[in-house]
């Protein structure tokens, strides 16, 4: 049975490598993932899911204007899509969230969608907020603070490496503009 799956956690836990280890796990038994990374995230190729560790693999892209439904259906019925695999999941918008559910209900196929779940400032991106309401699945990959302790957050530093009180909610960078922390450094340092 398909189901919606929501891998999240903060930067650096891994997501993108645990999302090219089940496309490669389809692929080596001969069944055929597509793979999906947010435009707006050039940091590296585009067109690509990138991890820090050095995999990558061609993916397809989404903006806000993407039809997903649309576009697993259409590719679909041309070549039998068995996985959709999305990278960089908390920038989808609501109505994209709805057409993955619609992708599993409909077209019963598994998706394994991966993101962030808050932004800098321990807000919730509206793709996370609702893939956290509706996927069938949750789970959580964790990666640790500087203390040690499990990190539930991520600030955003400016140039001189003081945490950003303020700002855009997106902004692309990895870890010379990020870092995940546990919820009482992030306190001191964002809610202080």
């Amino acid at each position: 049975m398909a189901q919606l799956y929501f891998y999240y956690s903060t930067m650096n836990a891994g997501k993108s490598t645990h999302l090219l280890q089940s496309a490669y796990n389809y692929s080596e038994r001969g069944l055929t993932p597509l793979l999906y990374t947010a435009q707006i995230d050039d940091r590296f190729e585009e067109g690509k899911v990138s991890s820090r560790i050095g995999l990558h693999a061609e993916a397809s892209l989404f903006n806000t204007d993407t039809n997903l439904f649309k576009e697993v259906n259409a590719q679909h019925s041309q070549n039998n899509i068995d996985c959709v695999l999305i990278d960089e999941a908390q920038f989808l918008s609501t109505q994209q969230v709805k057409q993955l559910t619609d992708i599993v209900d409909t077209l019963h196929i598994p998706v394994l969608a991966y993101g962030i779940r808050t932004d800098f400032l321990g807000e919730t991106f509206s793709g996370s907020a609702a893939l956290l309401a509706w996927a069938d699945k949750l789970v959580e990959l964790k990666t640790i603070c500087h203390c040690g302790k499990k990190a539930n957050f991520v600030i955003r530093v400016d140039k001189d490496g003081h945490a950003a009180k303020g700002g855009e909610q997106v902004e692309v960078g990895g870890n010379e503009r990020y870092e995940p922390l546990c919820r009482a450094h992030f306190k001191a340092l964002v809610w202080q």
